[in-house]
């Protein structure tokens, strides 16, 4: 018998080693011929296939949505849109081929990709030799699209910012799977506010009543907890910290990405009431460590977008959706690729809390600050004084502010003193951080959690958590239940972790769209934002 080397199955043949399109569309025709749905290159593909191709006329199929329409006497222009690209495709038909078609609808069309004549911003166009309306849509002006939540999702900047959203996740998906991080999936409904700030959602079921218009409103009375669906009150998630902390007591290294709810009432370019979150938890003594990893994380996520078009990409669309909002453009052609260099390049500078608020009171008293809000050690940081510190500090890169005030951090942040001192009884400030972007400012907290008993407990009653302070008679419990009895509140669990075998550990939480906003340069978290939820607007 003689031997052959294996051929791999025609339906498995790579699909992109043509050379020319002419052979990628025959490839095509060859290798779905016994398809019922058939295979069609995207417009970014045709752009990439036909770059080196020099010969003037090559025959192509593309599918999309209609993004423009320009109808004249002897001829019509298309702008045809798939999402694979910020850049459209032009295509050129007949008045009589140019019939039934509308801005949004979606198409496919068969012709010839020609070189365009001389003067032209597009190098090619598609001469089309037929046209099939998929889906129909009623006339209407891009501008229009932009109001509607569910239809801007086809303009151009948000087809790229679901790109760069799902690149996104890849990159830092393999970041953390490199460093042998395991991600886990966190519940959306918790029992506790894990922010103490009491800006939560409430969940509650709705009972039907028949006959009722989905438009006309209930007439609630007070339901009792024993009436409540879980039997006590329960919210929508602030953060997935606590339940991390759970994981990480099994699994050493652990993370999150999913969305996260706060019922803020602030109608700002910063705050939205849902946002997606990626949390992280680890076992570790320092600080330092904490800040390291969030640093090589920034930074490796921005060298893995920039190996994609995004930055030409976006500064494309960030002109066209400046000019089409009316808004002032930015004057920074380099603003994106200036911002995304200082990413990536060079150590990230570390100033404590004190030494911020000394800066402040030192420009304040120079009578040249034009700061709204006095700055104190106990007041916290206005984002005035963040942006200050940012380009103070940062001059163009990120910054660390750590070791805050004890007293306006969360109940379960490690204090500083025992880091660096094992002096327990006077704790001032937190082992915590704040990452402050410039101009942007806040997109990353992080802090060592307590992991002591004694302490956690203690803390929690100074914050008002409804946990007794008395450790020594509870340290003595042997029993857990999942169903805590009356009189125990809804953070016993979490107590429960320090209470079996507990080890020093800390985490961070990373506001994604915030830093999406600053490698964007857009303005406002509501434009990066798919669906938007803020007060007073939640459409779809």
């Amino acid at each position: 018998m003689l031997w052959r080397p294996l051929r791999r199955p025609r339906h498995l043949q790579p699909l992109w080693t043509c050379h020319h399109p002419r052979q990628f569309s025959d490839r095509l025709r060859r290798r779905h011929a016994s398809f019922t749905t058939k295979v069609v290159p995207t417009i970014a593909g045709v752009f990439a296939l036909c770059a080196n191709d020099n010969r003037e006329s090559t025959r192509i199929q593309v599918a999309g949505s209609v993004r423009t329409i320009r109808k004249q006497k002897h001829r019509a222009f298309l702008e045809i849109g798939d999402g694979s690209t910020v850049h459209s495709l032009q295509a050129v038909l007949s008045p009589e081929q140019a019939q039934g078609l509308s801005t949004g609808a979606s198409v496919a069309i068969h012709g010839f990709w020609q070189p365009s004549p001389p003067g032209k911003e597009q190098s090619h166009e598609l001469h089309v030799e037929k046209v099939d309306i998929i889906g129909s849509a009623d006339s209407g002006r891009p501008e229009f699209l932009r109001t509607i939540p569910h239809l801007r999702l086809r303009l151009p900047l948000q087809s790229l910012l679901a790109r760069l959203r799902s690149e996104s996740d890849f990159l830092l998906a393999q970041f953390f799977r490199d460093r042998d991080f395991l991600r886990v999936q966190t519940p959306a409904i918790t029992s506790t506010d894990c922010e103490g700030a009491g800006e939560v959602f409430s969940v509650a079921s709705e009972p039907s009543t028949p006959g009722l218009d989905s438009g006309q409103a209930l007439d609630r009375q007070p339901i009792s907890h024993e009436e409540a669906f879980f039997r006590s009150p329960k919210f929508l998630t602030v953060s997935a910290q606590l339940h991390l902390e759970a994981y990480m007591h099994e699994h050493p290294r652990v993370w999150t990405f999913a969305p996260t709810f706060r019922a803020e009432r602030s109608d700002t370019p910063r705050h939205v009431s849902e946002f997606w979150m990626l949390e992280a938890e680890l076992r570790t003594h320092s600080l330092e460590d904490i800040m390291v990893l969030v640093e090589n994380m920034i930074k490796s996520l921005v060298q893995g977008l920039e190996k994609s078009p995004f930055i030409e990409e976006l500064m494309i669309a960030r002109r066209s959706w400046e000019k089409s909002e009316a808004q002032e453009p930015s004057g920074d052609e380099n603003l994106i690729s200036s911002r995304w260099e200082d990413l990536k390049h060079g150590a990230w500078p570390r100033i404590t809390y004190t030494e911020a608020t000394r800066l402040l009171q030192d420009e304040i008293q120079s009578g040249d600050s034009g700061f709204t809000h006095k700055a104190g050690w106990n007041t916290g940081l206005q984002l005035e004084h963040e942006r200050y510190i940012a380009a103070k500090v940062g001059q163009g890169k990120p910054v660390f502010v750590t070791d805050y005030p004890q007293m306006i951090k969360p109940f379960y942040t490690l204090p500083s003193a025992a880091v660096l001192s094992q002096d327990y009884r006077t704790p001032s400030t937190a082992a915590c951080f704040d990452l402050l972007l410039p101009e942007l400012c806040e997109v990353v907290g992080g802090s060592l959690r307590e992991h002591r008993l004694e302490q956690l407990m203690a803390s929690m009653h100074h914050s008002d958590q409804d946990q007794p302070p008395n450790a020594q008679g509870a340290s003595n419990q042997s029993e857990i239940s999942s169903t805590p009895p009356e009189g125990r509140n809804n953070l016993d669990w979490y107590v429960d972790l320090r209470r079996f075998g507990s080890v020093p550990h800390g985490g961070f939480g990373f506001g994604f769209d915030r830093f999406l906003c600053y490698l964007t340069g857009m303005r406002n978290i509501k434009d990066v934002l798919p669906w938007p939820r803020y007060h007073g607007r939640c459409d779809c």
